[in-house]
């Protein structure tokens, strides 16, 4: 199981800082600014109760408190998941405006009535993306959609992809 523990510590602050003892200054030297700084006091915060007790919280992710596709984080995706949104992010984040320089490939495959989760798909095998790949193949995309040139994802995949797609389909069925 999975769990992230936390110990939850009480902050005290006072009005005034307390009086200078030889064991609680810090000097700073900055060899930048060629000065020397003093900090006249500086103590250890406790953070949690006053009386010395303490809380622990653990909380667990996913179905079973294990994994983030068992959270829906990632891999437990659908289809109808996806949006022209998850187009447009995959599109950036891959560089491809950049080397694109417009929008005008992402546009066109939007505007051909082919679902977000296949237009993804086909970027993917375009940019050789192995983890996209497998997200979008476990979420139901199809590698047999053809974009405006009439070109598959596997038309778009090299060899190394190619042989990917069609053994994760084979294991998958």
């Amino acid at each position: 199981m999975a769990s992230i523990s936390c110990t939850v510590h009480h902050l005290s602050f006072t009005s005034r800082p307390p009086p200078p003892s030889p064991s609680s200054c810090l000097i700073l030297n900055s060899q930048f600014l060629g000065t020397r700084n003093k900090l006249s006091w500086a103590r250890p915060v406790r953070i949690g109760p006053c009386n010395g007790s303490r809380a622990r919280c653990w909380f667990k992710f996913g179905k079973n408190g294990v994994d983030a596709e068992g959270a829906g984080i990632y891999g437990s995706q659908t289809r109808d998941d996806f949006d022209r949104d998850d187009v447009e992010q995959y599109f950036n984040y891959m560089g491809m405006l950049a080397v694109e320089g417009t929008y005008d490939k992402m546009e066109a495959l939007l505007n051909q009535n082919i679902h977000p989760v296949d237009i993804l798909l086909l970027l993917a095998t375009s940019e050789g993306d192995k983890p996209k790949i497998e997200e979008l193949l476990r979420a139901g995309a199809n590698y047999n959609v053809k974009d405006a040139d009439g070109r598959t994802a596997l038309d778009r995949a090299d060899e190394e992809i190619r042989d990917f797609i069609l053994g994760f389909s084979v294991q998958k069925s």
